[in-house]
């Protein structure tokens, strides 16, 4: 039966409900499946719509970071734990410290296992979450709604201390645009389930995580070419990983490689530039640093010198 209560249900956003899902308590398995799989589809196009918006967003972190920002994402639910999957997998694939990227999750590291719904409402908790945030660091809000407490107050307080404010919500209309230097709404519409904001609204916002922070990465010089040259060898198969990424890069042979990894001691992207401008670690390590860290270009500029 539909509610008359327009505040809850309504025609529109997350909360609203599907024309196209109204029977869906009669199908088959496979009917719901493909119902579902045909509203995922939709997805990309939405997150396509905000990329201007994160493209913009990118420039500004990039520059920040670079001085010494980190990034913090804010969430609260299946929001929220999005942010701690996307924070957790940067600094494996990136090379970069843990601190870098933190993940503030409502209700804190239980919430990620077990619901803990009355968190989200915690102004107190968003907070002082964002209360040690300095003017270079960016704060990313991840919230359907766009009307989670916590995370307007974590928005709130990171705008106030001058960090770069950014907002991922469902919601046009959001009241959070007043503190946030960039909205990048991602409106998927009526979920399948209405207000099961774990469906398209969550997919939409994963993806958008993952495009952000990587297109960051690659911006700062953690990727040659579409290879990853910043992960750190941990085990066997990484040190074998990071191996087989030289020989592709600058078409070595394994003992060649292997040589080289060594004199670079396992450090990857400067492998890469003493195998392709064939030159030693300690003028690599030059180049790459007057590059600001990017390969290619510390490649690009020692080739030249050899030229000139």
């Amino acid at each position: 039966m539909k509610t008359t209560d327009n505040s809850v249900l309504s025609d529109n956003g997350t909360e609203g409900r599907n024309p196209r899902s109204f029977e869906i308590d009669r199908m088959s398995p496979l009917g719901v499946l493909e119902l579902i799989n045909d509203e995922d589809a939709g997805v990309a196009a939405v997150v396509r719509t905000a990329l201007p918006v994160l493209s913009e967003a990118v420039d500004e972190a990039e520059k920040r970071f670079r001085r010494g920002g980190n990034v913090h994402y804010f969430g609260a639910g299946t929001s929220g734990r999005f942010g701690v999957l996307d924070s957790a997998e940067i600094p494996p694939t990136f090379g970069i410290p843990g601190h870098r990227f933190t993940a503030h999750l409502a209700g804190g590291e239980d919430a990620m296992i077990h619901a803990v719904e009355a968190a989200e409402d915690d102004e107190q908790e968003g907070q002082a979450a964002a209360a040690a945030l300095g003017p270079d660091d960016i704060a990313i809000g991840i919230t359907a709604s766009g009307s989670t407490p916590y995370v307007g107050a974590a928005l709130r307080t990171a705008r106030s201390s001058g960090a770069m404010t950014l907002l991922l919500s469902s919601n046009e209309d959001t009241s959070f645009r007043a503190f946030s230097d960039f909205v990048a709404v991602l409106d998927t519409g009526n979920e399948v389930l209405s207000g099961s904001t774990r469906m398209k609204a969550a997919t939409a916002q994963k993806m958008a995580l993952t495009a952000f922070s990587t297109t960051l990465m690659v911006r700062l010089g953690r990727t040659y070419s579409n290879l990853m040259v910043d992960v750190v060898p941990f085990n066997a198969k990484l040190r074998r990983r990071s191996l087989a990424i030289l020989r592709h890069a600058a078409d070595l042979d394994e003992s060649t490689a292997a040589e080289i990894m060594k004199k670079a001691d396992g450090e990857l992207k400067l492998a890469i530039v003493m195998g392709i401008a064939k030159t030693d670690a300690p003028t690599a390590r030059t180049a790459l640093q007057q590059a600001g860290g990017v390969a290619y270009r510390a490649i690009g500029s020692l080739l030249t010198e050899k030229s000139a």
